[in-house]
């Protein structure tokens, strides 16, 4: 599978020395969640990805290339939307799909459920 470029980030922060540092990566290296900036900066001796996380009040700005992360960010939540909707009209009471529509073609009014007087044993 072709490699998609998604642009370039530029961070700019305040270091844990009071300096300040800026670092350009590729867009798909950078993410923000938790309150904190996340940056991979490499992998340990297994291969795993080790990320760097600054937090939000220590960055002074980020700059994004976004032309085609915001186009790939668009297939992805275009697919996700997808997803949502198929998945809402097959849960139970889920959205307005054609098999909602059927069970409230043959509905044949309010069900009702008998409701007895339970003893005072049941009660406790």
């Amino acid at each position: 599978m072709d490699e998609i470029e998604l642009g370039q980030a530029t961070i700019v922060y305040e270091t844990a020395d009071g300096e300040t540092e800026e670092v350009t990566v590729d867009n798909e290296e950078v993410v923000y969640g938790r309150d904190h900036w996340m940056l991979r900066s490499g992998t340990d001796d297994e291969g795993n990805d080790l990320m760097k996380q600054i937090p939000r009040s220590r960055v002074y700005r980020v700059d994004r290339n976004v032309q085609r992360f915001e186009e790939e960010a668009s297939t992805v939540r275009h697919r996700v939307e997808s997803l949502a909707s198929e998945v809402r009209d097959r849960l139970p009471g889920g959205g307005e799909g054609d098999r909602r529509r059927r069970r409230h073609d043959r509905d044949e009014g309010p069900t009702r459920v008998p409701v007895t007087e339970g003893s005072d044993a049941d009660r406790e």
